[in-house]
């Protein structure tokens, strides 16, 4: 590693820290060399045992030592002269706009996202983000999935990015080990129509998570899965799809959808959060043989 201390904050070596919105990393020379940020030892050691490309690291000072195992495994996969940018705790605040309290982040390279056919080879369980919005729920999810074990996420066009900051933040790394794309690409019309005919010529049954006159309970959907159900009712490729905040799943997925699924619930509650009701039909759902 190549330790530089700062003398100052506006040094332009870590304007990708500083002065580059979430949008301008993504879109510098997408997609193969886009940047995102990591925030954290955890993270960042995730997103390394991952394979991510570091570009550099910025540190706060008193953490130095206790990174010593990270430094080690750059230097080893991808050489001794990634930039380590050392900052005191005043000059990181200052960089940030707030007080990071576990002293380092990291800029990482982006990598081309695998097709919608390779992160679902052998799936038998995916999750589908349809245009979630906000990345603390997106984050969230991704978490979840990863804890649940199911096979992999893809999100819609339309959907926040999974490796923005707050939702890299918020799934603890988990987003570096669940696989993961973006079904149809940056095409917006892609989804829902071409989106489900690909999963379904993938062999997956769609089940819409949303409130419908025809829905049908969660309890009712698990009765399919599991491997004493007759061949003609099992299920045996799950697509979960899961709406934006507030106005949920839109009419043509859930009009086009195998399956409309409900989680029951008490007391007059007629939704929970997508979070929330992600992680509950991702425990729901587990395979058979895993519980």
């Amino acid at each position: 590693m190549r330790f530089i201390h700062l003398e100052s904050v506006d040094d332009p070596r870590v304007e990708a820290y500083t002065n580059l919105t979430e949008l301008q990393l993504r879109n510098r020379l997408e997609p193969q060399k886009g940047v995102f940020i990591a925030e954290s030892p955890k993270v960042i050691t995730r997103a390394l045992a991952a394979g991510r490309e570091p570009i550099s690291l910025l540190v706060e000072e008193p953490w130095i030592d206790g990174m010593a195992d990270t430094f080690a495994s750059i230097d080893a996969r991808w050489g001794d002269d990634v930039p380590v940018y050392v900052a005191s705790p005043e000059q990181l605040k200052r960089l940030t706009g707030y007080r990071l309290h576990r002293g380092a982040i990291a800029a990482m390279r982006r990598w081309p996202l695998p097709s919608v056919e390779q992160v679902c080879a052998g799936a038998t369980r995916v999750a589908v983000l349809e245009n979630i919005v906000d990345h603390t729920n997106v984050g969230a999810i991704m978490r979840s999935a990863a804890a649940l074990d199911v096979d992999a996420v893809l999100v819609t066009p339309s959907c926040a990015d999974p490796l923005y900051r707050r939702a890299v933040r918020v799934s603890m790394g988990t987003v570096f080990q669940v696989p993961w794309t973006r079904i149809g690409g940056d095409d917006v019309r892609y989804w829902p129509w071409k989106g489900l005919e690909e999963l379904h010529g993938l062999g997956f049954t769609t089940a819409a998570m949303a409130l419908a006159d025809d829905s049908i309970s969660l309890d009712d959907l698990v009765g399919r899965l599991g491997p004493d159900v007759p061949d003609d009712a099992r299920i045996d490729r799950l697509a979960l799809i899961f709406g934006t905040e507030g106005d949920g799943l839109s009419r043509h997925t859930i009009a086009n959808a195998d399956l409309t699924v409900k989680i029951p619930m008490g007391h007059d509650v007629d939704s929970l959060n997508v979070a929330a009701s992600s992680a509950v039909a991702f425990y729901a759902t587990r395979d058979a043989r895993r519980r």
